[in-house]
């Protein structure tokens, strides 16, 4: 009966269709990895180098320095950084009390952008414009003709707020550096962010906690660029429709909503009826990668201090060539020693662990470029210590099959009857074990930071391959294999002459 069953099963299995389309799979990534210019490992800190910076924090109007606002500041940072992908980058504070520090380190090129991103305090106001002119300092008034008189005024500015809007110089890149105290309580005389007009702006009514999401989103309206769309939650929303309401039939430029970030203004629509939906749009012909860093940099919240940028370093990729050199000798005496046991003590069967590794190792391979390229993936000294545990992994797959195939052949089945058993009764083995090294790799992956992380990522992806190649290559070519009959037969260099299986024969008894 077990016969039978197995050789409707073999049939149904079609290994060699299996084979076949794993590998089109296989090259038809090669091909889109190449057309998507993703050639490279991207190397973490360690290993090829990258941007340190310390950044020294001070008091707001909003906040002072406490030993909880750096935590939370070094929270948010993390935050923002993960946000960019698995980038293997360092948040910390050193130092001791209010003393501390916060030190930022990154990988490779996309240091500059991650300073850039980490430090902005992302305050973000709402705010009514109640006048704006050019951005040079030749505007003497916020009056048509310059008069001085307070009932000249238009509403809301004072006589100090307009002596400062006259003498505010934008086109100075001094004076649009963002990161400027302002009080959500006070009025506020500054630049756009690019320098061409500055603005008197009303007390804020509309702060950056009550959005509850931000994303970057293409402009369907606008025609191309891309901004960023705002969700507001339940005050925010009162708070937006208030606002909106009461400036949408006043004339230029009252009935303007400023955007305020870090003190700078971002973009300044004006509003032509009320906003009652809960969600509004920033715009400023953003590129995608500027839209995506502002929204993430809104979405983890406002940092409780604001920086002053300190000593940035460039780290030295010396000592990294030296640790990639030795992870990549002791992976490749690790693989060579498990191959070497696999043909020694397993003979031609050694053949499939020798095929199955090279399948994962390209499999890998391509994912690390992959990911590299689409979630910024980054590969570390400690990455390179979880794909060296993962050839153990996957040796031991090897080993729970090829061990219940030969405990098969030895009950006295054939070996094209084994590998369907063997099979049946080992793969419940397999699961079981890798997913312990999944749930492993999760747990340390969402519980640990720095280079553990980078460990456990590499471990519960390559516990993935190993998975995949063991039922879509490794099994798949154990069936082919049974069916020559170098194999079926029991060679002497097979794997499953009686002498390899330790099968005593009658002769010998006698």
């Amino acid at each position: 009966m077990s016969a039978n069953i197995s050789k409707a099963t073999q049939k149904q299995s079609r290994p060699a269709r299996t084979i076949a389309i794993l590998a089109l799979a296989l090259i038809g990534f090669s091909i889109f990895a190449g057309l998507a210019s993703a050639t490279k490992i991207k190397l973490g800190l360690d290993l090829r180098g990258g941007t340190s910076v310390t950044l020294t924090p001070r008091g707001t109007a909003g906040g002072q320095v406490t030993s909880a606002a750096i935590d939370q500041a070094v929270s948010i940072i993390r935050q923002r950084v993960n946000s960019l992908g698995v980038a293997e980058s360092e948040v910390s504070a050193q130092g001791s009390g209010t003393n501390r520090q916060i030190v930022i380190s990154v990988p490779g090129d996309t240091g500059d952008r991650i300073v850039k991103l980490v430090g902005q305090t992302a305050e973000l106001r709402f705010r009514q414009a109640l006048a704006s002119g050019a951005g040079n300092a030749k505007t003497t008034s916020t009056t048509a003709a310059g008069a001085k008189a307070a009932a000249s005024y238009p509403t809301g500015v004072t006589a100090a707020l307009d002596a400062k809007f006259a003498a505010l110089d934008c086109t100075d890149p001094k004076n649009r550096q963002g990161g400027s105290v302002d009080s959500p309580s006070d009025a506020l005389v500054t630049c756009s962010r690019d320098g061409s007009t500055k603005y008197i702006l009303a007390p804020a009514e509309l702060l950056g906690s009550q959005v509850s999401k931000a994303a970057a989103v293409l402009d369907q309206q606008g025609g191309s660029g891309w901004m960023v769309s705002l969700t507001f939650n339940g005050s925010g929303t009162k708070a937006f429709a208030a606002m909106t309401t009461r400036i949408t039939s006043l004339p230029a430029p009252a009935n303007q909503a400023a955007i305020v970030l870090d003190g700078l203004v971002v973009s300044s629509p004006r509003i032509i009826e009320a906003i009652t939906s809960g969600s509004a749009q920033i715009s400023g012909n953003f590129t995608q990668t500027d839209a995506t860093d502002l929204a993430n940099v809104l979405k983890y919240g406002a940092l409780p201090l604001a920086f002053d940028r300190g000593e940035v370093q460039q780290i030295s990729p010396t000592l990294g060539a030296d640790q990639l050199h030795a992870g990549l000798i002791a992976g490749a005496l690790g693989l060579g020693l498990v191959l070497l046991y696999s043909l020694l003590y397993y003979r031609g069967l050694g053949v499939v662990s020798v095929g199955s590794l090279a399948v994962a190792g390209g499999i890998t391979y391509l994912a690390f470029l992959l990911l590299g390229k689409y979630i910024g993936f980054t590969l570390t000294l400690a990455g390179i210590a979880g794909a060296i545990v993962s050839i153990g992994i996957t040796a031991d797959s090897f080993i729970v099959y090829f061990e219940r195939l030969r405990d098969e052949v030895r009950e006295g089945r054939s070996l094209r009857t084994a590998v369907e058993t063997g099979w049946q009764r080992a793969r419940h083995t397999i699961l079981v074990a890798d997913f312990v090294s999944l749930i492993a790799s999760a747990l340390l992956y969402f519980f640990a930071v720095g280079g553990v992380r980078g460990f456990a990522f590499t471990l519960g992806l390559t516990t993935f391959v190993d998975l995949f190649v063991v039922f879509f290559f490794t099994k798949p070519l154990v069936t082919l294999l049974a069916r020559l009959p170098f194999y079926a037969h029991g060679g002497p260099l097979s794997g499953f002459s009686a002498k390899s299986l330790g099968v005593v024969t009658g002769k010998e008894v006698a």
